[in-house]
């Protein structure tokens, strides 16, 4: 692939005891078409079981951080980015709503020299108010930017490591997603999207993200990058 070596893998885990075996099992098992697969687990201060569980990992190709306190999803990613040494990076959740057989889709673009990101844009409906919200949110997005974006809140995001790097990224919670996706717009630079399969989870299984709290500081972050902040 190219003179790619090594993909790095950044999973973000808070509280994820149920999940984080199976995730990391497919992960494992998952094709990245030749790269080399660095794994990078950040348990953001987990107070179940997840962080035991972790201690029990004793994978060459896996390196773990801790958080000291609960700090975000953000802050998990960029504690990854500042530690992974493969020139891709790939952005992986741990409560199997995103499928790590979709790797060889988001990683073949990257035969093309010129590809530096890969959106995955889920193709699965999920719950029928969010769904809709996300799409109410995207057409406001490509409104915004003047884009055409099909998913831009996407959990797979696959980004070249000195392209994200150069981001700086600021924020810690869900809302980095808002950020890397607005610096990106905003720097022009093409997103290739393939699409991806979806296996929403419910509330009472563990899912974190909320719509109003969490989205609309999202919108905040793609209007403040938009029409505020300076993009370095």
């Amino acid at each position: 692939m190219i003179d790619y070596k090594k993909v790095s893998i950044i999973i973000p885990v808070f509280n994820e005891e149920k999940t984080i075996q199976t995730v990391l099992s497919q992960v494992r098992d998952a094709s990245t078409l030749g790269l080399e697969k660095e794994i990078i687990l950040v348990d953001d201060y987990s107070t179940d079981g997840t962080k035991a569980l972790l201690g029990q990992m004793k994978y060459p190709s896996i390196r773990i951080f801790y958080h000291e306190t609960n700090l975000g999803k953000g802050a998990a990613i960029k504690t990854g980015l500042q530690n992974a040494s493969g020139e891709i990076i790939l952005i992986q959740d741990a409560d199997l709503e995103y499928d790590p057989s979709d790797f060889p889709a988001l990683l073949e673009p990257f035969n093309n020299s010129a590809t530096q990101v890969v959106y995955g844009y889920r193709t699965t409906p999920g719950y029928k108010k969010y769904y809709l919200g996300n799409k109410i949110f995207t057409a406001f997005v490509n409104f915004l930017f003047g884009s055409d974006l099909k998913d831009p809140y996407t959990g797979y995001k696959v980004i070249k490591r000195d392209l994200m790097r150069s981001f700086n990224l600021e924020n810690n919670g869900f809302e980095i997603e808002a950020e890397i996706t607005s610096k990106l717009l905003m720097k022009k630079i093409k997103i290739i999207q393939v699409p991806i399969s979806y296996n929403p989870r419910t509330f009472e299984k563990g899912k974190k993200i909320r719509f109003f709290k969490d989205g609309l500081r999202g919108l905040w972050v793609f209007l403040k990058y938009r029409f505020f902040a300076k993009i370095l």
